[in-house]
C-alpha cells in the first residue's frame, strides 16, 4: 500500500522480533563458505530517523528498541541485534534505526548479493541514496510480490528471503501464500522469513496455519504479544515470525531469548510469547 511508511512503527517490539529472527537466519548462512543471495521483498527505506515527526508521533520505538538500549543483561543474541544498532547511530544515542536492508548489509559478507525490492516511491529513494551503487546490492523500484521470481532460484542454490509487507492494502495476506508457494516451486531449499502483525483479523490468525501448509520440509513460527487490542479491537498486540526451512540452531535461539523479551517488552499483564516448530 502506498501510503504506508514504516517510520511511524520504526524501532517498535515487532521490528525488535523481526530483526532478531533476520540476524539468526543470516548469521547461520554467513557460517557456510558457499555464498548466498538475500531479498528483501518490502525493503523499505532502509533506516529511520527516531527524532523525525514519523517516529516521534506515538513513539513506537519507546516500547521496542529503547528497552533494550542501555540494558546490561543482554542475552547474547540480543546483545548482537542491539550491538549493529549502535552501528547505526556512530554518535552513541539512540537517534536512527536501521531497516532490514541495513542490518543484512552490516552482517553479509562482501561476496554475498542483496536485492532489495520497494515500491513506494520516497521510500525507494532513500534506499537507493543509501545502498544503490555498493557492491553486489541491486536496489529495485518494484512490487516484490512479483519481483521475487527473478531472484530464485539463485546461482549457488543457497538463498534467505524475508517477507514483510505491510498488511494494509487488500490482499496482502493472500499475496504472501501465493507468492512463498510459487516460490517453493521454484527454490524448494530456500530460508523464507515471513513477518505478520498480531491483530484482530481472520487473515493474520490463520496466516500461520496457511503457510504451514506450504512448508512440508520443515517450519518454526515465533510470536511475542505483549500488548492488548484497544476498545475498538484496533492496535498491535504483537507479531509473529514464521520462518520456512528455518537453520536447525534457530529454536534453542529464541527459547533462550523470547522469555525475557516477554519480561522487557511486556506492556500488559498476560504478555506472552508462542515458539512452535515442524522439523524436517
Amino acid at each position: 500500500m502506498l501510503a504506508y511508511r514504516h517510520a511511524f512503527h520504526a524501532g517498535n517490539h515487532a521490528d525488535v522480533l523481526k530483526h532478531l529472527v533476520l540476524l539468526q537466519v543470516l548469521r547461520y548462512m554467513n557460517g557456510k563458505d558457499k555464498p548466498y543471495r538475500f531479498v528483501d521483498t518490502h525493503a523499505g527505506a532502509g533506516g529511520y530517523s527516531l527524532q523525525g515527526r514519523y517516529a516521534q508521533k506515538k513513539g513506537e520505538y519507546l516500547e521496542g528498541i529503547a528497552r533494550l538500549w542501555e540494558r546490561d543483561d543482554l542475552p547474547e543474541p540480543l546483545a548482537d541485534y542491539v550491538a549493529r544498532v549502535r552501528e547505526f547511530n556512530p554518535g552513541g544515542a539512540l537517534e536512527q534505526y536501521p531497516g532490514s536492508p541495513a542490518f543484512a548489509r552490516m552482517v553479509m559478507r562482501p561476496g554475498d548479493p542483496l536485492c532489495l525490492f520497494e515500491l513506494h516511491p520516497t521510500e525507494h529513494r532513500i534506499l537507493e541514496s543509501y545502498l544503490g551503487g555498493q557492491r553486489n546490492v541491486d536496489v529495485r523500484h518494484a512490487d516484490g510480490f512479483d519481483g521475487l521470481k527473478s531472484q530464485l532460484p539463485p546461482p549457488t542454490r543457497r538463498g534467505a528471503v524475508l517477507i514483510d509487507p505491510s498488511y494494509e492494502g487488500h490482499g496482502d495476506y493472500a499475496r504472501v501464500v501465493a507468492t512463498l508457494r510459487d516460490a517453493l516451486a521454484r527454490f524448494a531449499e530456500g530460508v523464507y522469513m515471513v513477518w505478520y502483525p498480531q491483530v484482530q483479523k481472520v487473515e493474520a490468525a490463520e496466516l500461520p496455519r496457511r503457510l504451514e501448509a506450504l512448508a512440508p520440509k520443515g517450519w518454526l513460527h515465533a510470536r511475542l504479544t505483549v500488548a492488548r487490542a484497544d476498545a475498538k479491537g484496533f492496535g498491535l498486540a504483537g507479531s509473529g515470525m514464521f520462518v520456512i526451512n528455518p537453520p536447525y540452531t534457530l529454536h534453542d535461539t529464541l527459547a533462550g531469548v523470547l522469555p525475557w523479551l516477554v519480561s522487557v517488552l511486556g506492556q500488559v499483564e498476560g504478555a506472552n510469547f508462542l515458539l512452535d516448530q515442524k522439523a524436517a
